[in-house]
């Protein structure tokens, strides 16, 4: 089971930029699918980014589709969400996981991290 740790989150402007980073240890980080989710306050976790064990092939959640984008780093054991454009809406705590593979928006792992909080004023 992989272990991971969400950070870069922050507050910022609407319209503003922000880097988060997951950084993950155990077993052959570059064999999992990654993803990004979030959960906005008062309501429960949802899909954002996935993204293939090589860093090819790149999907989103059509709310964040051509504002985000998610990359890794293998080298890093990293997972990064590139957030351009942000809405008040992007506002949420967000994780990271490994990705189902029959499932693609669905997280694989049953463990969580702290999650890094995005808050996004108007």
């Amino acid at each position: 089971q992989v272990q991971l740790a969400e950070s870069g989150g922050g507050s910022v402007q609407a319209g503003g930029s922000l880097r988060l980073s997951c950084s993950a240890s155990g077993r052959s980080f570059s064999d999992y699918r990654m993803g990004w989710f979030r959960q906005p306050p008062g309501k429960g976790r949802e899909f954002v980014a996935g993204i293939s064990e090589s860093g090819g092939s790149p999907y989103y959640a059509d709310s964040v589709k051509g504002r985000f984008t998610i990359s890794r780093d293998n080298a890093k054991s990293t997972v990064y969400l590139q957030m351009n454009s942000v809405k008040p809406e992007d506002t949420a705590v967000y994780y990271c996981n490994t990705m189902s593979i029959l499932y693609p928006t669905r997280a694989s792992g049953s463990k969580w991290g702290q999650g890094t909080q995005v808050t996004v004023s108007s």
